[in-house]
């Protein structure tokens, strides 16, 4: 899975609405590269040149760096007069006409992985309402990573040669399938979440006597609560996976008995099984 592409997609979605709610002329950002102290500035938004593209900035220099050592957010009203920050990149933020900035850092798990800038053309201050915007959508980005790097491990998992009998490794295998399930809807970007359904469907695919049955119908949550039951979840259990109430997995589970032909959870999942449905 590309999660570093799939994460360059949530900074610039982010970037988006951190201009749109805030009227920011000036949005930017971009990861920590993989093994280095520093950000690549990939995404760009309001740019009127290039100069800020592909910019490595080290943890330490300039705004966007001290935000990376600090791990929170920085602002700066002058960029290219503030005592407050080194001036490293004072001639790419020039050529941009780049005044007033500030960077929030992308936090997950204790661990920087970006930054967010949004700037203005003139010196005057930012602003709280600015700076919260920025942090909520730096949040939006930390839990799409979180996200990310729980489908990376689960798909690791669920793709490892099973260990032990095989009654506990099917175990395994159908709570890495239900956990993708849940997973599944909280993907933004469209084409890591297709992967990641095209996984759960190789899950299913070596339990099945026969082909899937086209003529079921479930509706995909409907798929995601038989999951969630056919490794061992409560409904209140798999309302808190998949983000819904209790009643709603109640409603989705009477739904996809009824197609199954099932009276109990139990028949159902055992139906979905025997469709090629579930592993």
């Amino acid at each position: 899975m590309a999660v570093d592409a799939a994460g360059a997609v949530e900074i610039r979605r982010a970037l988006v609405r951190l201009r749109r709610t805030t009227g920011l002329p000036v949005a930017f950002g971009g990861l920590v590269e993989s093994g280095r102290p520093q950000i690549r500035i990939s995404e760009l938004n309001g740019t009127a040149t290039s100069a800020l593209s592909a910019l490595a900035v080290t943890s330490g220099n300039g705004l966007g760096g001290k935000a990376v050592a600090l791990a929170r957010p920085c602002a700066v009203t002058d960029y290219s007069s503030s005592r407050r920050i080194s001036h490293e990149y004072d001639s790419a933020v020039s050529a941009e006409g780049l005044r007033s900035v500030l960077a929030v850092p992308v936090v997950v798990r204790r661990r920087v992985r970006g930054v967010l800038y949004g700037a203005l053309r003139d010196a005057r201050p930012l602003g709280d309402r600015t700076l919260t915007a920025a942090v909520e959508a730096a949040r939006d980005v930390e839990q799409a990573l979180v996200v990310g790097d729980e489908v990376r491990d689960l798909l690791v998992a669920a793709r490892a040669e099973p260990s032990g009998d095989a009654g506990s490794a099917w175990e395994q295998v159908r709570e890495a399938h239900a956990a993708l399930r849940a997973l599944a809807p909280r993907i933004s970007d469209p084409a890591v979440r297709a992967e990641l359904l095209d996984a759960c469907e190789l899950l299913t695919s070596p339990t099945a006597p026969t082909a899937p049955r086209d003529d079921v119908g479930l509706a995909p949550r409907e798929l995601d609560v038989l999951a969630c039951v056919a490794a061992g979840a409560t409904n209140a259990g798999a309302a808190r996976r998949l983000g819904v109430t209790a009643e709603t997995v109640k409603g989705y589970l009477r739904s996809a008995m009824r197609k199954l032909g099932a009276r109990t959870r139990g028949e159902a999942v055992v139906a979905a099984r025997r469709a090629g449905l579930l592993p």
